[in-house]
Order: C-alpha cells, then sequence, then structure tokens
C-alpha cells in the first residue's frame, strides 16, 4: 500500500507558490518540447518520492547510516543535469540522490545501495553517500566535505588535456565553501583556464549553522578574487536554473573558462536523516518556503499555466512515481548482501585483474 507522506503538505503549496517564471522565455528553455517539460517534472517527483520512501526505510531500520535527504533542492539537480552534453561530468558531495537520478540512474540500483545489499551502484559497499556511475559521466557521491572540489577540477583538466569540447560541474554546500581544497582547486582552475563551474547548492544552514553565522560575503562573488565569472540563481525555479547554467555551461565548453555559480535553495529535511529538523530554524520558516517556493509546484503551476500538464497528468506522473519508489524498496529488500569475500573485491584494480598484474607483494594483510 502506497503511503503519502507529503500529500497534504503538497496540497498546502497549490495556494500560494508563483505560477509562472520569468526565465521560461529564456532560449534555452524556449527550445523544449512538451514532453521534455514534462519529463523534467516528472524526474523531479521521482526524487521526491524516492527520498520519502527512503526515509521510511530508514526510519524502519533497514537503511544504515547517514541519510542525506534531497527533499526541496530538486530542481537544482534537474535543472543542472539536462544541460549535460556527451562529454560532460557531474561530480559532488554526499546529498547526493538527486543528481544521481538525474543524471539516470535506476532506483533500484540506488535504493539497493541504501540498503547496503549487493544489487546497488557501489555492490552495497558504499551507502548513501557514495553513488556512482561512470557510464553516465557520474562521479559520486563524496563524504568528505569539499573533497570532491579538486577532484572535479581533475575532471576538467582531463576534458581539456584530451580535446573535447566539455565541462564539469562540481556541486557543493555552502557548509564547504571555506574548506582550503575549495580554495585550492578555485586557483588551479582559474590558472589553468579548466572547464569547470563550481555549483554551490546554497540552503541557508551548512550542517546546522546559518550562513549569515559562518561565511562572510557572497558566496559567488568570490570568484573575482580568482578572475573567475560567476552568477546566481533561484533553485525552486528549474526554468531560472537553466537558463543561468546553460549561460556558463557554453562558456566552459566553448572557452574553457571556468566560474562559481550559486544556486538558492532549500531542504526541508535535517542535514541528515539522524539530525533534528527544527533546532536551529523555526517550523514556521519551513512551512513558508514550502508554501510558496516548493520547486515541485513552482513547476507544476509553470506547467499547468502553459498548457503542457493538466490535474490529471500531475496526478498520474505523481502515482507511477510513488509506484516506483515502492518497487525499489520491494527490490532492495529482496536483494542479497554482499559475501565476506566480497570485502576484497573491487578495492585494488589489480587484485581483480590477477592476470594483468605487474606489482609484487601483497595487496592485503588478514
Amino acid at each position: 500500500m502506497t503511503k503519502k507522506t507529503n500529500a497534504s503538505a503538497d496540497k498546502k503549496a497549490d495556494a500560494s507558490v508563483t505560477p509562472t517564471s520569468t526565465s521560461a522565455s529564456a532560449p534555452i528553455n524556449q527550445r523544449l518540447g512538451k514532453e521534455e517539460r514534462i519529463e523534467l517534472y516528472r524526474t523531479m517527483l521521482r526524487i521526491r518520492r524516492f527520498e520519502e520512501r527512503s526515509l521510511r526505510a530508514y526510519q524502519a531500520k533497514k537503511i544504515g547510516g547517514f541519510l542525506h535527504l534531497y527533499i526541496g533542492q530538486e530542481a537544482v539537480a534537474v535543472g543542472c543535469c539536462s544541460l549535460m552534453g556527451p562529454n560532460d561530468h557531474v561530480i559532488t558531495a554526499y546529498r547526493d540522490h538527486g543528481h544521481a537520478i538525474a543524471v539516470g540512474m535506476g532506483l533500484n540500483e540506488l535504493m539497493a545501495e541504501l540498503f547496503g545489499k549487493a544489487t546497488g551502484c557501489s555492490k552495497g559497499k558504499g551507502g548513501s553517500m557514495h553513488y556512482f556511475a561512470p557510464d553516465r559521466n557520474y562521479w559520486g557521491g563524496h563524504g568528505i566535505v569539499g573533497g570532491q572540489i579538486p577532484l572535479g577540477t581533475g575532471l576538467a583538466y582531463a576534458v581539456k588535456y584530451k580535446g573535447l569540447k566539455g565541462a564539469a560541474m562540481a556541486f557543493m554546500g555552502d557548509g564547504a565553501v571555506n574548506q582550503g581544497a575549495v580554495h585550492e582547486a578555485y586557483n588551479l582552475a582559474s590558472l589553468w583556464q579548466l572547464p569547470v563551474i563550481f555549483v554551490i547548492e546554497n540552503n541557508g544552514y551548512s550542517m546546522g549553522t546559518s550562513q549569515q553565522r559562518s561565511s562572510a560575503g557572497d558566496l559567488a562573488k568570490r570568484a573575482e578574487g580568482y578572475n573567475m565569472s560567476w552568477g546566481t540563481c533561484n533553485g525552486h525555479d528549474v526554468y531560472d536554473v537553466r537558463a543561468v547554467m546553460d549561460r556558463f555551461l557554453r562558456q566552459a565548453r566553448e572557452e574553457s573558462k571556468p566560474a562559481i555559480i550559486e544556486i538558492r535553495t532549500y531542504r526541508y529535511r535535517g542535514h541528515s536523516v539522524a539530525d533534528p529538523d527544527n533546532t536551529y530554524r523555526a517550523k514556521a520558516e519551513i512551512e513558508e518556503y514550502r508554501r510558496t517556493k516548493d520547486p515541485i509546484q513552482v513547476f507544476q503551476h509553470q506547467l499547468l499555466s502553459e498548457g503542457v500538464l493538466t490535474e490529471a497528468d500531475a496526478a498520474q506522473i505523481d502515482q507511477a512515481a510513488r509506484t516506483e519508489a515502492d518497487a525499489a524498496a520491494d527490490f532492495a529488500e529482496a536483494s542479497p548482501f554482499p559475501t565476506p569475500d566480497d570485502i576484497q573485491k573491487d578495492v585494488y584494480w589489480e587484485a581483480d585483474h590477477p592476470a594483468e598484474r605487474k606489482s609484487q607483494g601483497r595487496l592485503f594483510f588478514n
């Protein structure tokens, strides 16, 4: 039986969200066909329902470790990843479920990874923070705050070194912007003119401290200290995300220039599911954002006003997303756990390919 955890909240948002986007007329959005617009909406809903089903699984003690939910930020990942070309890459931090679904990973492999099962995308060894899909140019999923940003810079270096027309999008939260490794990456990206977009998903609170209390100045404007261009956009508006990101992605691909983009967004849940939601912010603040700027409701109203979507379409898409998320949980529950022998697999390339091994000595110590 499908449990509609946020149905009342969704309905509450209906009456007050802004019905139109000022970025809808941007060329990159004008080129979208009806089915492409609906697919953006569908992907955002699939992320929301996957995250809600993950939360219920965590509460039922099916998921161990941490669980960082993307509820409230769906338009960011969907807007950015919908612009990817064949030589574009994505790397992100621990709040990585939304990006994984946005690049096209399947819910079964994602839910199974949360459950620690062998059928997961990282064979049950990574969990919530370590989703990967190299075949989709998706490179994680990283638990070290800011640690993915030098790696994203390296992806951009590889694109440029190979003479490809592409870019890397390196995502981080506002809590990562003061890490030394982030600024070292900024420096190298500008010094070597690498095609990387540093995307700051600013949900306002880092782990639990407001940006006003933790970070001086405008986060994106710090780019000026490194001679990089920068921009900002509204993370509740998928059209705005696409319009701004398209401009800087084209600059990266065509001119091999880096940039910093700050996307103003919001998360409804705590930093992780284990953290309380409301100890550092008022419940009324969360409800106000949900009521006026919920990204799914904002886009639904936009599509309704465009005549692209009907109420019946929206209900059918929502139910399909719920059913898919429930099926993914069933798949994960039925999947096997890794075996004890699996602990030494996927660690060293030479261990998994003994016929091609060239090094000497032991790889593992019992």
